[in-house]
This record gives structure tokens, C-alpha cells and sequence, in this order.
């Protein structure tokens, strides 16, 4: 039927155009045969919408419009006014708001700025080699816990304030007898004077011993590194039990740590308890170090006798990989301590490439305690049914520090040192962000009759390690140091943290002043900032001592974010990016910069790289 005819009345066809059919229109039309005329038009459109799937420009109008066709069809007894306001609360609800534009919004970004490439090795991604199931082991909880219901294992969590995520998740343990350690091990946690395990134990030794992968995520001075420590000597005492490590053999663990003073730091640790399980007359376990600035023939020696565990900085760790004089075949256990802030330092590939040398499946194990969503996303790539530990929010302050932001002009910085340093007796850690203030500070206090030492990266390991020591040991009063002593660094009685300048980053913020208020003891930070220091930087470090409930200054209190509103959006707080609380990944610097040095890049070829045959 080409034609629909009423008497006296011609109507347009359906194959023709409107501009043609325009004139053929009658000027008077009834309204319920132009009622009826709309119904049939849009009912005929619709099939051949559906036939077609495509549709002429000019019938957009009519696609709007099919729904109301069919209200007027149902309720031709409603007044158009009420047909009005129901479709004008269908258009609202349509709307979307702005904060789900904003979220949306954020998720490209992140989706934009995440890592494509997992963070595996590379023969391990071109054969598609994903393992399922994680590393079995012979440790099992005790029975009487096995048999408590999940009810109890959750209030365990919830009292200690446990966030965990994951699959099959192992009963926390309150006390290292219930972990089932073994007596030498038990004797050294009584000597450093360790009677209980911290939150982020009771949770991640019964994870690590069950041969689980793991990203820890706790404060500052929490006790991450017996979580991964304790576990690998128990796995490396089974294994020289029942068949001794051979010359040339292993390592079975490998700890990889961002700076070489945490190496230390934790090779020190796994040493103070080997003696401890020597004197218990268990079988000797070796370990080495491997960081920069220190003779390879020292890890060379203890290599040839067949090594257990191998502490190390990426650089020095792939020099020996590459050179061949360390191989990874018997290595089934990998930890990677402070892991968000190697990401960030550009080891990212380095660590890659050290994937590529293991020969089989590893228990993975990440620790930090700032690690933003991007971070944690891009790291679970490399992990088998990870388990997510949480104990505070990531990127957190220790609540037991109490934060003074004070408001110092450049030039008289230096001179106010000398008044902080009266709030508390030593030893004092201060901070600065470049070497040359580094320098400047200590020369300054040396001057002023004051026993201080400095560190940073300039200077040979033999002077860092030397004043490292010194400090420890309390011959030293102050260390002024950059941000290589900010990550993960343990000194006892240290009561104040001196911040002469304010990091860019807020997370290198909460790392230096975790250096204090360590273990459940209280400590001071204090930090100069002045008009030198970047807004959002400044907005950041206002809502995380808002979060920590600390004093916050008038001058800080008075700034303000245009994007303020958005600051509590979705479930993620502040920026899934970077982890500061006083903006969005929309207004991340971080980001922004990271995107400017690349476009930079783009069109910039490398001509000594390459060679005349690739021209």
C-alpha cells in the first residue's frame, strides 16, 4: 500500500521526500485524522528502522518523538500539561549529573594512563604462560583455628581495622606461636624485645607462609619487613633440610629494594636472625647483598657457597644478571619492598627484565605503604589470586606523629633550623630536597658546634654507610639527608623529622615523616613551607593533616580548590593516580607532568642510537 487516502484528502507518501511533500499538504486537516496520521507515520517508521537499522537524518525528530506517540495513543484522555511534566521528569532522569560526568571522566584517564603491558617477563608473555593456582607449601594454620568460624576471623579484622581483598583468605594469627615459628626465630623476635605481632603480621605472615601472593599496604613503622623476612627463613630452613644448598646454587628468596640503605637495613635484619637460628643448632642459611657502591667479590664469595637470599638494588642485581655471575633458576620467592616507589623511579623495566630470568613459578609479594590504585592495578598483573592487605588507607600519615606545619621565608630557613632542633632531644632526621641544601644545612650546623652527618646521592657508599652507622649508634645528633633515607628506613628513639622543604609529592611527605613516631612510639615533624611551594601540593598536604586530625595552620586552612566538591567522590578519596587528598586525577600535576615530558619526547629521535642502515 504506496498511498494512505481519506475522502477528500491526499497524504504524503511514505517514499517521498518532505521538501516535496510539503506543498501537497492540505491546509485543514482534522485532529483526529492528523492523530491517527502521526500514529501510522511513526509505526511504519519504526519497522523500517528495525529492517534497515538505518534511518534518514530528517527521522531523528520522529525517533524522540515515538515515545510521546505512544503516551498520547495510551492517554488520549490525559491533558497535554500533564503529558508535559511526565515527559519533562523522563528528560531529567535522562540527565546525567555532574559528578557521574566526573567519574566517568576519571575512569578514561585512568584507563588512558594504565599500563598495557603486564608487569611480567618477556618470554613469559610471549609463550602466554599465566599460572593459575598459587604456590602450595607445608604450613598450615592450627587446627582449633582452621575450626573457628569466619565470623571470628572478621571481627579479628574488624578490631584491628584489617582491610583484605581476595580469594580464599587465610585466618589471622595473634600471636607468633600460633604461626607455628621455630624456636630460634621465636629467640630473636625476645631479644629486639618484639612480644606480639603488629596488625599487618597478624594478617600477612599466615598469607605468606600459606604460599600466597600478596600486595602489604600499611603506615609507616608498622613491621612490613618481618612479614616477608620471617616467612622466607622458615621456607629456606625446610629447603637445606631436606637437601642442601650445593656451591654456585640459588638464591631461593630475592628481596629487591628501591635505595641501597634499605638493602642494608634489611640485610642486617635477615642476619640478626640467621644467628639466632644458628645458635639453636639449626643448619646454617647464607645471604648476600648486592647494591652498588660496594666490591661485587664480597656476593661473589658467599654465591660460590651456595646462597639462601639475596638482598639487592635493581641496577646491581641485572649487572649480575646480565654478566651471568647470579642466575634465578631455584628462586621461588620474590618480594619487591617499597614497590610503588621503584614503579615511580623509573625501575619499571628493570624489574621486567628480572622476571625474565626466573625459570618457573614465584610467590610475588609487594610492600608499601603508599601505593595509589594505578599502582596496585598495574601490580596485580604479575601476581597469582593476589590477597590485598590493607591496615589504614594507602598513602595514610602515621597517626602516631604529630604533624607542625610552620611558615618560613627562604632566606631565613637555615637560622630557624637551630630553634626546631630545641623541641626535642636527639636524634633529629631532616630533610631536604637537594643535595646542595643537603650540604649547605650541614656545613651551616657544623658550624654552629652541632654533631651532624649528611647523605644523599652524590657521595661514595663507603661515606653514606659510614654515617649511616654513626647515626644509629647515637654518636650523631642530627643526619641531614635528601629522600634516599625517606623510604623505609628504621632508627630507633628518632623523636623529630625536620622538613626544611616541602617534597612535590605528597607521598615522599608521608614517608619522611614516618621515619619517627615508629613502632607505637610518638613523634614530631615538622615542615617549612612558604610561597615557593606549588598550590596543589599545599591543598594535598592540608587534607591529609585534616584526615590525621592535626592542627591545620590559618595559611593552609585559607586555600582552596575550585574542584573541592569532588574531593569525596566514588570510593576512591582524592586522586587515583598520585594518592593526594586535595585533588582529582583530572588535576593531577603528577600526571600532567609525566604527559609533558612524553609529548616533549614525541618527533625527537635519538641519532647516535641508531645506525646509517636505519635511515
Amino acid at each position: 500500500m504506496s498511498e494512505f487516502k481519506m475522502p477528500h484528502k491526499r497524504y504524503r507518501r511514505e517514499d517521498e521526500n518532505e521538501s516535496n511533500s510539503d506543498d501537497e499538504y492540505v491546509p485543514y486537516v482534522p485532529v483526529r485524522e492528523r492523530k491517527k496520521q502521526e500514529l501510522l507515520r511513526l509505526g511504519r517508521l519504526s519497522k523500517l528502522k528495525e529492517e534497515s537499522g538505518k534511518v534518514k537524518s530528517s527521522s531523528d525528530e520522529f525517533d524522540d518523538d515515538e515515545t510521546e506517540g505512544q503516551v498520547w495513543g495510551r492517554k488520549s484522555n490525559i491533558s497535554l500539561l500533564d503529558q508535559h511534566t511526565e515527559l519533562k521528569k523522563l528528560a531529567e532522569a535522562k540527565k546525567e549529573s555532574e559528578m557521574e560526568k566526573q567519574l566517568k571522566e576519571e575512569e578514561k584517564i585512568l584507563e588512558s594512563v594504565a599500563e598495557k603491558k603486564a608487569l611480567m617477563g618477556v618470554a613469559e608473555l610471549a609463550k602466554g604462560i599465566q599460572y593459575d593456582d598459587p604456590i602450595k607449601t607445608s604450613w598450615t594454620a592450627p587446627r582449633y583455628i582452621l575450626a573457628m568460624p569466619e565470623e571470628r576471623h572478621e571481627n579479628v579484622r574488624l578490631k584491628l581495622r584489617i582491610l583484605v581483598e581476595g580469594e580464599e583468605i587465610p585466618p589471622p594469627l595473634k600471636s607468633f606461636r600460633e604461626m607455628k615459628l621455630n624456636k630460634g626465630i621465636m629467640a630473636g623476635l625476645s631479644q629486639k624485645g618484639i612480644k606480639k605481632p603488629t596488625p599487618i603480621q597478624v594478617q600477612g605472615i599466615p598469607t605468606v607462609l600459606s604460599g600466597r601472593d600478596m600486595i602489604g599496604i600499611a603506615f609507616t613503622g608498622s613491621g612490613k619487613t618481618l612479614v616477608f623476612v620471617l616467612p622466607l627463613l622458615m621456607f629456606c630452613l625446610e629447603q637445606e633440610i631436606k637437601l642442601p644448598f650445593k656451591p654456585n646454587e640459588g638464591p631461593y628468596g630475592l628481596i629487591i629494594c628501591p635505595s641501597r640503605e634499605l638493602a642494608k637495613q634489611t640485610f642486617d635484619i635477615i642476619n640478626h636472625y640467621m644467628t639466632y637460628l644458628e645458635r639453636s643448632n639449626y643448619p646454617r642459611l647464607r645471604s648476600c647483598l648486592a647494591i652498588g657502591g660496594i666490591p661485587v667479590f664480597e656476593s661473589l664469595d658467599v654465591i660460590k657457597r651456595g646462597v639462601h637470599i639475596m638482598v639487592a638494588t635493581p641496577g646491581r642485581l641485572m649487572d649480575m644478571l646480565d654478566k651471568k655471575m647470579i642466575n634465578l633458576e631455584v628462586c621461588r620467592y620474590l618480594c619487591m619492598d617499597e614497590a610503588d616507589r621503584m614503579i615511580d623511579m623509573g625501575f619499571e623495566e628493570d624489574v621486567r627484565t628480572i622476571f625474565s630470568f626466573f625459570q618457573g613459578q614465584r610467590q610475588t609479594l609487594l610492600f608499601s605503604a603508599t601505593m595509589p590504585k594505578k599502582i596496585q592495578n598495574f601490580a596485580r598483573s604479575a601476581l597469582v589470586k593476589p590477597i590485598t592487605i590493607n591496615v589504614g588507607r594507602a598513602g595514610a600519615a602515621s597517626m602516631n606523629v604529630i604533624q607542625e606545619v610552620e611558615y618560613v621565608k627562604q632566606e631565613a630557613k637555615v637560622v630557624y633550623l637551630l630553634e626546631c632542633l630545641k623541641k626535642t632531644t636527639p636524634p633529629v632526621l631532616i630533610f631536604a630536597e637537594k643535595k646542595q641544601d643537603v650540604d649547605a644545612i650541614h656545613e651551616y650546623l657544623l658550624l654552629k658546634g652541632v654533631e651532624a652527618v649528611a647523605i644523599h646521592g652524590g657521595k661514595d657508599q663507603e661515606e653514606r654507610s659510614k654515617s649511616v652507622d654513626a647515626f644509629r649508634k647515637g654518636q650523631k645528633d642530627v643526619l641531614v639527608a635528601t629522600d634516599v633515607a625517606s623510604k623505609g628506613l628504621d632508627f630507633e628513639e628518632i623523636q623529630h623529622v625536620i622538613n626544611y622543604d616541602m617534597p612535590d609529592d605528597v607521598e615522599n611527605y608521608v614517608h619522611r615523616i614516618g621515619r619517627t613516631g615508629r613502632s607505637g612510639k610518638t613523634g614530631i615533624a615538622t615542615t617549612f613551607i612558604n610561597k615557593a611551594n606549588d598550590e596543589s601540593v599545599l591543598l594535598d598536604l592540608k587534607h591529609l593533616l585534616i584526615e590525621a586530625r592535626q592542627k591545620v595552620p590559618l595559611f593552609l586552612s585559607e586555600l582552596e580548590s575550585e574542584n573541592e566538591k569532588y574531593l569525596q567522590l566514588g570510593d576512591e578519596r582524592g586522586c587515583s593516580y598520585c594518592g593526594g587528598l586535595g585533588h582529582r586525577i583530572t588535576d593531577c600535576p603528577k600526571l600532567e607532568a609525566i604527559q609533558t615530558k612524553q609529548a616533549s619526547n614525541i618527533g625527537r629521535r635519538d641519532y647516535l642510537a641508531t645506525s646509517a642502515a636505519d635511515y
